[in-house]
């Protein structure tokens, strides 16, 4: 399955690290945050990259060219920061059928290939790895609601009163499908093209989306301090000395 990875972000909230970097070149207990998510892809099955690049998109050219580990990458421009929703449609020419979808700046130690296997069970339109968070901080994310049957039913976008504590985590994969409903979107009340209204018309048109629980941690590093607390889990994680003798 290809995989599409959105790397255009200035990174502003991790300034001053982003000042001379895009913010997917920031590394995470030494490694830049792209270079993990290639990893994570490839341990699923990821056959192309597609990554949409746009601030500061030549340092990621010419650090990684045309090819990771083997797997070929292919670059598509976002010109302008419009949204998530801009950002995909930049990678449709490239597409072909059903694709992952990976936000540059998360690390994810879960269950992704999870979601792969349900989209692959042909009943699924889109599926997507989900969280459980505290309540209060639900209103961070883009929350979901669900049926009996682990379908999502409505997205809603950073609400004030979110209807669940269930939240998207970065991590997706679709149809084309969902090329359609970007084209749809209409520009959000600060200016961009959000990818929970492109997914909220999938599920109004009677698409068919799957949650997975995701089993295992992930970290979206959009502050200093949320890279800070990715690389302890990651040493948490990693075997000591004693452990390997």
């Amino acid at each position: 399955m290809q995989a599409v990875v959105l790397a255009a972000g200035k990174g502003t909230r991790l300034r001053p690290l982003t000042e001379d970097k895009p913010k997917v070149l920031v590394e995470v207990d030494g490694t830049p945050l792209i270079e993990d998510v290639f990893d994570n892809l490839l341990d699923i099955g990821a056959t192309e990259f597609i990554v949409v690049v746009g601030y500061q998109k030549e340092q990621i050219i010419e650090r990684y060219g045309d090819e990771y580990e083997g797997v070929p990458i292919t670059y598509a421009h976002q010109r302008e920061q419009l949204g998530l929703a801009h950002a995909i449609l930049q990678a449709e020419p490239h597409v072909e059928n059903e694709f992952m979808l990976m936000l540059g700046d998360n690390v994810f130690r879960g269950n992704l290939g999870d979601v792969v296997n349900r989209q692959q069970e042909d009943r699924a339109d889109a599926a997507f790895l989900v969280e459980e968070v505290p309540y209060e901080e639900a209103s961070r994310y883009g929350v979901l609601d669900t049926n009996e049957y682990g379908e999502i039913v409505e997205v809603v976008e950073k609400p004030d009163e979110p209807p669940s504590n269930l939240v998207m985590t970065g991590f997706y994969t679709f149809t084309p499908a969902i090329f359609h409903a970007c084209h749809l979107v209409q520009p959000s009340d600060r200016g961009e093209y959000e990818l929970p209204d492109a997914i909220d018309l999938l599920i109004q048109s009677g698409r068919t989306i799957d949650a997975i629980r995701m089993d295992g941690w992930r970290i979206d590093v959009g502050y200093p301090e949320d890279r800070e607390i990715a690389e302890e889990r990651i040493q948490g994680e990693a075997p000591s000395v004693a452990d390997s003798e």
